[in-house]
């Protein structure tokens, strides 16, 4: 049994409204962004026939020890997905946390949209509402923060159809995100570094290295996952979906 890399407190929170979502038999998966590779591992072991693209060097080296790690088939691109070609014929593609960092995120949207075959389903994560922008927000090179509706209204714009959404972290992530702040506020915003430098950083930030911080992540949270589900319309982050 493949023993998954950890996941940071917010990304447990996200991974249980996400795996709900995926398509129930495996298929060909590409993640636009996929840091170190804590969701792509998890993926790959569903069965999922797995790329993920990464522009930050350092995370997708750490993505490609992992995968060889754990023993399972998946690509690693160090790029961006507009380098892959149109068509690809992707069963799903996701983004999770990476529409709020591109500047224009309808154009990059679109582009993700034509690597999917007819049928297919892009699935994005995002936090949630713009007045909740913080120090960590502009820390990270967030360019901004989505509304629900703003969301719907995006995904409909790059042609998708059957488009859903949740929201999804409460209560936890309304604390996570305070502390977030406060950190940022200390430390990382105004330091200097450029927009994209601040986006490579948000994939390194709050990471767990071991076994054993995962462990103690997952038991941490469990309770708070199982809260979330039935709070579907609250919470500062966002999960939403659409199919080509």
């Amino acid at each position: 049994m493949t023993t998954a890399p950890p996941l940071t407190l917010f990304g447990s929170l996200r991974w249980d409204v996400v795996r709900r979502v995926l398509p129930p038999e495996p298929g060909r998966v590409l993640e636009v962004g996929c840091g170190q590779g804590a969701v792509g591992v998890r993926l790959a072991a569903a069965g999922h026939r797995y790329t993920g693209v990464e522009l930050d060097g350092a995370s997708a080296e750490v993505a490609r020890r992992r995968f060889s790690d754990a023993g399972l088939d998946g690509e690693v691109v160090h790029g961006d997905a507009q380098e892959l070609d149109a068509g690809a014929g992707f069963d799903v593609v996701c983004a999770f946390e990476v529409l709020e960092h591109l500047e224009d995120d309808a154009a990059a949207l679109a582009s993700w949209v034509e690597l999917l075959r007819p049928g297919g389903l892009v699935l994005v994560s995002t936090p949630a509402w713009q007045a909740r922008y913080g120090p960590m927000d502009a820390a990270v090179g967030h360019h901004r923060r989505y509304e629900p509706v703003q969301m719907r209204a995006l995904l409909t714009g790059a042609g998708l159809t059957d488009v859903g959404g949740r929201l999804y972290g409460a209560p936890l992530g309304y604390a996570l995100e305070a502390v977030r702040n406060r950190v940022a506020a200390r430390r990382l915003e105004g330091d200097g570094t450029t927009t994209a430098e601040r986006t490579a950083r948000s994939g390194r930030l709050f990471q767990p290295s071991s076994a054993a911080q995962g462990a103690a992540v997952a038991v941490a949270t469990w309770p708070f996952r199982v809260a979330q589900r039935a709070l579907p319309r609250s919470g500062p982050a966002l999960v939403a979906w659409g199919t080509r």
